[in-house]
Parts: structure tokens; sequence; C-alpha cells
């Protein structure tokens, strides 16, 4: 079955960027009709999502964020990633990856466990 799993620091300083990757197994990022997703939640807020990358190798930004926002995907490693520059507390969260079965669908039928980062001095 598809797994994912998020890996990048925890921790990361104010105004720097920050950088994670979602390594996919059990099935191909490149498989229509599948769009593979960045999603975050901070403490006490509703989860939010960040941007996503489809199989087609298209990619999305939320507004507010694609001024600061860059995903990208590596076929031949089978993963994506999520680089957020510029980062302030306010970025703080837990980041999930997760699959959802076309670009525009919000049903996230598959998720990593999450990652915690934290931006802090």
């Amino acid at each position: 079955q598809v797994q994912l799993q998020e890996s990048g620091p925890g921790r990361v300083s104010p105004s720097q960027t920050l950088s994670l990757t979602c390594a996919v197994s059990g099935g191909s990022i490149t498989t229509s009709p599948y769009a593979w997703n960045w999603i975050r939640q901070a403490p006490g807020k509703e989860r939010e999502w960040v941007g996503s990358v489809v199989h087609d190798g298209m990619i999305y930004y939320k507004p507010s964020l694609k001024n600061r926002t860059s995903i990208s995907s590596d076929t031949s490693k089978n993963q994506f990633s999520l680089l957020l520059s510029s980062v302030t507390p306010e970025d703080t969260a837990v980041y999930y990856c997760a699959r959802a079965n076309n670009r525009w669908s919000e049903d996230y039928d598959i998720w990593g466990p999450g990652i915690q980062v934290t931006v802090a001095s």
C-alpha cells in the first residue's frame, strides 16, 4: 500500500527557509490522477493547505503563501519537497504530506505521520 513519510529539520530559525521532503513508497507520484499535497496545522488553528504537485507535474500554491513557497518533485526518487522561505514563528506547525484523489480534491486518503517544525531562534 502507499505510504508517505515526511523528513526535515524540526527547528528553523526566523527568516530562514524551511525545507521538507515527503518520500512516497508503494506507488508512483506520476500515477494519474493523484495529487500530492503539503498541509500544515498550527497549534489551536485549523488545518491549512499549503500546496500540491500533481501526477503530471503541475504545481499549485495557496495564494497567501505563494511568494514564499516552492514545491517540487523528484520522480527518480519518488518524492516531493516543500521550501518555505522567510519563516516566522507563525509558520510553526505540524507539517503533513498527503495524497488526494485528484488536483481539485480536498479529500486526502493517505497521510504521512507529520513532522513538527518549530520556528525559533
